[in-house]
């Protein structure tokens, strides 16, 4: 049902005093207030139960070469109201069903030394708010360049954040937790090195941003339907805990370029007194438009395995010879080069993981390193760096690609970018269609390295608009996307759901480049993943990496159970069991939960969380109505109780219990699990035991009368 009423309707949520409008969430546990202050600056703040949750902050921006920015001397001029109400159907998602419930409050701003116009659209929902800045078509604002975007979010307390340094091209950092006070003394230790990265303040941090206060609220800041604009960072202000949004310079330092009429993405904010409910929310994918793609019959979750753990480990190269110390394409001849031996994309290879797809029940293969020019890819600003085309001798695209056929299974195409967006574009419509002339229906790209054109970063408008592009082309194909190195996610994904993954964080490849924080996938659901799914690529059964190659001493941060649980509590259409065959087939008892769990469901249920310390999950499988439940703990070993409640009365259920062994620990005995099965009904309840750096997962099938 969907609804749309205006003023008349609304006097319970919605109050207009002389100097202040109050716009009320429909549950009216949320109540917004925005007035102007005595020299016209907008300014709003945010209640939650009675308690404050944001203090009256700040709204506006600053131009670029203009005498008047958008800050102040304003007047409201217009002021609506109006809610709204229905039920969407995601293509893929965490439920079947999404509500998307609020309450709207537009206020029409007239700058009275310009005549210029801005609305700030308010939108309150049950469990959280958006806020945005619109540009209405006008004589006086036509054209202009942002040179800051002045929004506030001012904190009532020196809360506790989980947080990465802010960055304009790396998002791939363990989290730090700390006090607000602390980030400015934290930030240079947080920074880590990467191979692309430029920050731009010690007190700025990335959203999607976690907080917890003293008194237990949990607020999550973020941004959703990043379109044409660049990507929001913050900037504390320590002094006072006030964040303010820093957004991402083009190559020039401008922040945005802009023409009526436009709009901002939406600044969010979500809060609860329960962290499941911060978890839960779909406020993200509400705040974007609904999907633009006619037919999604094409679009389909999948999971797969690949020819990548291999060379992340260094077992493998993605090269296929080491003869060449640059190449040129179309012009070194790698037919006549030597084979390095090491090269992982190779036909016979390729085959190798096509059959162990088709036995274990798998979708799709993915392939890195298939393309001529990986000897010569990386570190020296090359524009011409791949063609997206053109194999090396011994990968065999037509051959493969009917083999697969035969065998039931898709290839999933490999086009790393080495972060020259030009080049790809260049490219895009001839790389699309090869991949559709020969069976591949879902691309994994990749922005690797410093962006070209030169000096651009890769969270700035023109950069964001590239990755936009990449998703709406392929859609004209009918390929699904899984961007890496992209920009984070803001629930774009309801719009065009072709985007079936991105990375975008500090992913499992990190645990073979030293390794990450144990307790790292109990904070990436309350930070990443509030802006859509994660292709975490978890799965990972060998953890000492020296066996794989003995120049990694590497050590994955993770038991056995823990990696189990990462495939219900990382919500991803898109799941990777990234581990070699040969470890999967050494416990073969534990790959049976990958091979069952779902990547589709119909239901979700949060039902224990603390971020930096645990995540437990049930989900109910779209096809099958089986329920999969995981727990992911972080340094400290804990019993999860819960509960089965979730469970259809009446039905009895069969439930797998894959957990850590008594003395399973991630560092010493990672992979010590047990498995048991138990009854369950709907009445049951469970104590399992979770090691440091452990968790659990369950399956659950109805049993048959």
């Amino acid at each position: 049902m969907k609804q749309f009423l205006f003023t008349a309707l609304l006097w319970l949520a919605f109050f207009n005093t002389a100097n202040a409008q109050q716009l009320k969430s429909p549950n009216e546990k949320f109540v917004m207030t925005f007035s102007l202050q005595n020299d016209g600056t907008p300014s709003y703040s945010l209640n939650y139960k009675g308690k404050a949750v944001v203090k009256p902050s700040k709204l506006g921006l600053e131009l670029k070469n203009d005498k008047k920015s958008l800050l102040n001397d304003f007047t409201v001029i217009d002021t609506k109201t109006s809610t709204f109400d229905e039920n969407w159907k995601p293509v893929w998602g965490e439920v079947a069903s999404i509500r998307n419930h609020y309450n709207e409050l537009a206020v029409t701003l007239n700058q009275k030394e310009t005549d210029r116009q801005i609305v700030i659209r308010f939108r309150l929902f049950d469990d959280g708010l958006g806020f945005r800045y619109e540009f209405p078509s006008q004589k006086n604002l036509t054209y202009f360049v942002i040179k800051e975007e002045r929004t506030q979010f001012a904190m009532t307390g020196d809360h506790t954040a989980f947080w990465i340094p802010g960055d304009y091209d790396t998002q791939e950092y363990d989290y730090t937790t700390s006090k607000l006070s602390e980030i400015r003394g934290l930030s240079e230790k947080a920074t880590t090195a990467n191979v692309s990265q430029k920050s731009f303040s010690t007190t700025g941090v990335q959203t999607s941003l976690m907080l917890k206060t003293g008194d237990g609220l949990y607020i999550n800041l973020h941004e959703a339907a990043l379109i044409n604009y660049s990507c929001m960072h913050l900037n504390l202000d320590d002094k006072n805990m006030v964040f303010e949004s820093w957004l991402t310079p083009d190559a020039k330092g401008d922040k945005g370029y802009m023409q009526a009429p436009s709009h901002s993405p939406w600044r969010t904010i979500i809060v609860s007194d329960d962290a499941r409910e911060i978890l839960a929310s779909k406020m993200t994918l509400n705040l974007n438009d609904p999907c633009k793609i006619e037919d999604t019959s094409w679009i389909k979750p999948v999971k797969y395995v690949g020819v990548w753990w291999e060379m992340i480990t260094g077992k493998s190269s993605w090269a296929y010879t080491d003869e060449f110390p640059t190449v040129q394409l179309g012009v070194t001849d790698f037919a006549k080069a030597k084979p390095n031996g090491k090269h992982g994309a190779n036909t016979t290879n390729v085959k190798k993981y096509i059959d162990f797809a088709a036995k274990n029940g798998f979708d799709a293969v993915l392939v890195e390193g298939w393309n001529e020019g990986w000897e010569d890819w990386f570190g020296h600003s090359k524009d011409y760096v791949f063609d997206f085309l053109t194999p090396y001798p011994d990968f065999d695209v037509k051959g493969l690609h009917e083999y697969a056929k035969s065998k039931g299974i898709k290839m999933i195409m490999h086009h790393e970018t080495s972060g020259s967006t030009r080049n790809y574009e260049r490219y895009m419509d001839k790389a699309y269609q090869f991949m559709k002339d020969n069976g591949y229906d879902a691309v994994k790209s990749g922005y690797v390295g410093d962006i070209l054109p030169r000096g651009e970063n890769h969270y700035s408008q023109w950069i964001v608009n590239h990755y936009q592009y990449a998703v709406e082309k392929a859609a004209e194909y009918k390929i699904m996307v899984n961007a890496h190195e992209a920009i984070r996610p803001t629930g774009i994904c309801r719009t065009y759901p072709n985007l079936i993954g991105n990375e975008a964080a500090r992913g499992t490849e990190y645990q073979a480049f030293g390794g990450s924080k144990p307790n790292h996938v109990t904070v990436l659901p309350f930070t990443r993943l509030v802006g859509g799914p994660m292709d975490y690529t978890p799965g990972i059964f060998e953890m000492d990496l020296s066996k794989i190659n003995p120049d990694n001493k590497s050590h994955v941060n993770s038991t056995i159970a823990n990696q189990l649980a990462l495939y219900v509590t990382m919500y991803s259409p898109l799941q990777m069991a990234a581990d070699l065959p040969e470890n999967y087939d050494r416990f073969a008892d534990a790959f049976q939960f990958i091979k069952d769990v779902a990547v589709d469901w119909t239901d979700s249920k949060y039902l224990e969380a603390e971020p930096g310390q645990y995540v437990t999950v049930a989900r109910k499988a779209k096809v099958t109505n089986n329920w999969f439940i995981g727990n992911v703990n972080g340094e400290t070993p804990r019993t999860s109780t819960i509960k089965f409640d979730f469970l259809e009365k009446g039905k009895t259920y069969v439930a797998t219990i894959y957990a850590d062994a008594k003395d399973a620990h991630y560092k010493t005995n990672p992979q010590a699990y047990t498995i048991r099965k138990m009854n369950v009904t709907n009445k049951s309840k469970l104590a399992q035991f979770s090691a440091p750096g452990g968790g659990y997962a369950i399956s659950i099938v109805e049993t048959k009368k």
